[in-house]
């Protein structure tokens, strides 16, 4: 029998049908046994790619943060402007895969993906004028932002229900079940004034170091 000219397996196909998973059942969905089982292989054969579930979980995530846009880190944009097109992007790449938000919460380890993102960020900064360690504080600011606003929705946190919120118990909630179904535009509405503030009281400081800039 000729062999076939792709190969059964691959990383990057493994990186898929995981992400898949991942999207459709959550991160709890994901194992060896069950991956081997939508690829149609055999449960070792996934160990010629990778050594355990957390690595292949790895690059699952790192795929992920590898959609993140870092260019306007290197195009020369004012570092506020670069710093708040930079969240929007990877708020966005996030909140595609809602699921994996937990597991990218950890930090970036030895992803490569990741670590690109980390030093791109903090490299602008320093090159802005931050010095280092505020250029750290910074970099970890914005990730415990961008991920807490893709975590969870707040909007989606309440009930389509009137009369889950009784005005003598809540007096100021009497609109709180109408939050749901208009959860997009709230918690998109909800990160934009965020972010703006954040970016914000950054200038502030900025300015307070004498630093020549916005």
């Amino acid at each position: 029998m000729a062999r076939p000219r792709k190969p059964l397996l691959s990383r990057e196909r493994i990186v898929a049908t995981a992400l898949a998973l991942v999207d459709a059942e959550g991160l709890a969905a994901v194992s060896t046994r069950r991956l081997a089982a939508e690829l149609g292989v055999s449960g070792p054969s996934l160990y010629n790619h990778f050594t355990t579930k957390d690595e292949i979980l790895g690059a699952v995530a790192d795929s992920v943060i590898a959609d993140v846009d870092l260019s306007m880190f290197e195009d020369g944009t004012d570092w506020p402007e670069a710093l708040t097109a930079w969240a929007r992007s990877y708020r966005s790449a996030l909140t595609a895969h809602p699921h994996l938000v937990p597991f990218l919460a950890h930090g970036p380890g030895r992803r490569p993906a990741g670590l690109r993102l980390a030093d791109a960020v903090f490299g602008a900064m320093v090159k802005a004028g931050w010095p280092p360690a505020q250029a750290t504080r910074i970099g970890a600011l914005m990730r415990y932002f961008v991920t807490g606003s893709a975590l969870a929705s707040f909007a989606g946190g309440f009930v389509d229900d009137p009369g889950a919120y009784d005005p003598a118990d809540y007096p100021h909630l009497g609109q709180a079940h109408l939050l749901a179904t208009h959860r997009r535009e709230i918690d998109e509405g909800a990160f934009e004034t965020g972010l703006r503030a954040l970016v914000a009281g950054l200038v502030l400081q900025y300015r307070e170091l004498g630093v020549a800039g916005p």
